[in-house]
């Protein structure tokens, strides 16, 4: 039996939208856009349950940008998590889907299989990330994988997870931990603030964004055509 996508869980925001230019206006009300940061993700997905949109048996797709923690991985890599650990939790580990993952695999041009660390806030230190990878053995960094992994399987879902490199190891970017609200939203003064403070890393930062953005709608259109099921 075919592999089918029934929701696909995307970040708020730059992100959200590049995959609903990627999947079609027709088939975007299968794209859920979802707060950044572990906290306030697990109550958007306890929310989305209550709500009657995430059920049991779904097979779900998360999607996004992370962060590269080696060298190896260059702006716009694809990469597919086979497992996600947590920087707050690093005993346990959590595997994606091996089926629905071996699906996407094929669908793209060679993506890598990566273990992913997500952090409980942004990375934006060279020197940060190359500790990490070290500490972790870990290939990419983001702020929702493990939290989404551990949700979803506690409602009986099935996952996998998609993401495109954004930043590499070796560059430093803006500080911008302040931008991020307690509700996973990006706000906008102090996003522009901790831009304006470091130009350098910051237009590494845009030039690292758009490029990953854009390959992150190609992918997802590489993927669903302009329809996801």
């Amino acid at each position: 039996m075919g592999q089918r996508i029934d929701l696909i869980l995307v970040p708020q925001g730059a992100e959200y939208q590049a995959v609903c230019r990627g999947i079609g206006r027709a088939a975007a009300g299968s794209v859920l856009p979802i707060p950044i940061g572990s906290a306030p993700l697990r109550q958007y997905l306890h929310d989305q349950q209550k709500a009657g949109r995430i059920v049991a048996g779904q097979q779900l797709l998360v999607m996004g940008l992370c962060g590269g923690l080696i060298p190896r991985y260059a702006i716009a890599d694809v990469v597919l998590y086979r497992e996600c650990v947590d920087r707050t939790h690093p005993a346990f580990v959590l595997p994606c889907d091996t089926a629905l993952t071996d699906w996407l695999h094929t669908k793209l041009t060679a993506p890598t299989l990566v273990r992913a660390l997500t952090s409980d806030r942004l990375v934006s230190s060279a020197q940060e990330k190359r500790q990490l990878a070290q500490d972790y053995a870990a290939d990419v960094v983001d702020m929702e994988g493990f939290a989404a992994l551990d949700s979803l399987y506690q409602l009986g879902a099935t996952v996998a997870m998609l993401r495109v490199v954004s930043d590499n190891a070796q560059h430093d970017l803006p500080n911008l931990a302040n931008a991020i609200d307690q509700d996973g939203a990006l706000q906008p003064l102090p996003l522009a603030w901790g831009m304006v403070k470091q130009p350098i890393a910051a237009a590494r930062l845009m030039y690292g964004s758009l490029k990953s953005l854009n390959r992150l709608q190609r992918a997802t259109t590489a993927i669903f055509g302009t329809n996801p099921r």
